[in-house]
């Protein structure tokens, strides 16, 4: 019989039709209520509207506070999956989605541009979320999380000049600029790691040091776990809302948009998660090694976009359909991955089947 604490809730099971009826909730909001896209972006951290700041930092908190911190030395230590994720992440993710803009979007350079953006911008937030949903090492996206958002720092910029200017003129390309501060992007990490990371560190150091590992993990964290999923709907509503009305009124530019994304968004986990069989990675750190490449930082990529390009601008458009595809799409990845950790692990999963949430676990 599975335990309690492993039990799915109902937030759990039915999360598909929960995050289908945030976006359905978001887009209603945005198109039906005058002036509300406009409310909600009023008042913004670092470039992003405040609610979904908020959404993001009760998204990652509960996540961060499961990290047995004092287990990251194993991860560490692993190359087989550290340098393929640096390699993925630096160099293929941004090399994939430099072609595919061009392939899908020749004749539409600022949405090309915006997707380019997308694909330098590593994932730092939500990929938390969805390694978790897929039974991930949460030990291991810690570490990946944190080697991202070094690399964001010292890397972003210079590759932003390689990939819109550098490269399109050895093509015979069209070419760009992007202006864009280390200590912005390096603002972005602090907000939107760091402050959950630290809280989610004290969070356990002190938990423990009060009460112990027991009652911490079986009676303290199953009580936040939901805030995590709660933080996620939250945050697509409001993604929703803000965009509602772009895309209602420019479908056909959102479809020309959405589907290099979701080329890139299927090539790059399918490839990282058999990168990550052929280097005899397990299922949770090939698991977390696929999520933690396929995913992106919207939250920088629009950033960057509207602070360089203007709030109106394609590129901005291109920047916010981003998570509009990633969060159903990866979402969908999640049940594929669960699907194959059943094959590639079933003892574990034949003796823990409902073990596929994170509210509890």
């Amino acid at each position: 019989m599975t335990p309690p604490e492993r039990r799915l809730s109902v937030l759990d099971r039915l999360l598909p039709v929960w995050i289908a009826a945030a976006m359905i909730v978001g887009l209603v909001a945005g198109r039906m209520v005058p002036g509300l896209g406009a409310g909600l972006d009023t008042v913004k951290v670092d470039g992003i509207s405040l609610p979904i700041a908020l959404g993001l930092l009760v998204m990652m908190y509960p996540v961060l506070a499961k990290v047995r911190y004092d287990r990251l030395d194993t991860v560490t230590r692993d190359r087989r999956l550290l340098i393929p994720s640096l390699v993925l992440n630096w160099v293929a993710g941004p090399a994939l989605m430099f072609a595919l803009a061009w392939i899908f979007l020749p004749d539409l350079p600022a949405y090309r541009t915006g997707l380019i953006i997308v694909g330098l911008a590593r994932c730092i937030a939500m990929v938390i979320i969805w390694n978790d949903l897929a039974c991930g090492d949460r030990e291991a996206a810690a570490v990946l999380v944190a080697l991202n958002s070094v690399f964001q720092v010292v890397a972003f910029a210079l590759l932003g000049w390689f990939y819109l200017s550098v490269l399109p003129g050895w093509l015979g390309l069209s070419q760009t600029t992007l202006d864009v501060s280390a200590w912005g992007i390096a603002r972005s990490v602090v907000i939107f790691l760091g402050i959950p990371l630290v809280a989610g560190y004290l969070t356990r150091r002190l938990g423990e040091k009060a009460r112990g590992r027991e009652w911490y993990e079986t009676r303290f964290l199953p009580k936040i776990g939901p805030a995590a999923l709660w933080g996620l709907l939250f945050t697509i509503v409001i993604l929703f809302a803000l965009q509602g009305d772009a895309i209602s009124s420019k479908p056909w530019d959102v479809a020309r948009i959405a589907l290099p994304l979701l080329v890139y968004f299927a090539v790059m986990w399918a490839g990282s998660f058999a990168v990550g069989r052929l280097v005899g990675l397990g299922y949770e750190r090939t698991a977390t090694l696929a999520f933690t490449a396929a995913g992106n930082n919207f939250e920088l990529a629009i950033a960057v976009a509207i602070a360089t390009f203007g709030v109106t601008s394609g590129q901005a458009l291109a920047g916010v359909v981003g998570p509009l595809i990633e969060v159903p799409v990866l979402v969908g990845l999640v049940y594929v991955s669960l699907a194959l950790r059943r094959r590639i692990t079933p003892l574990v999963v034949a003796a823990s089947p409902e073990a596929t949430h994170v509210s509890a676990t």
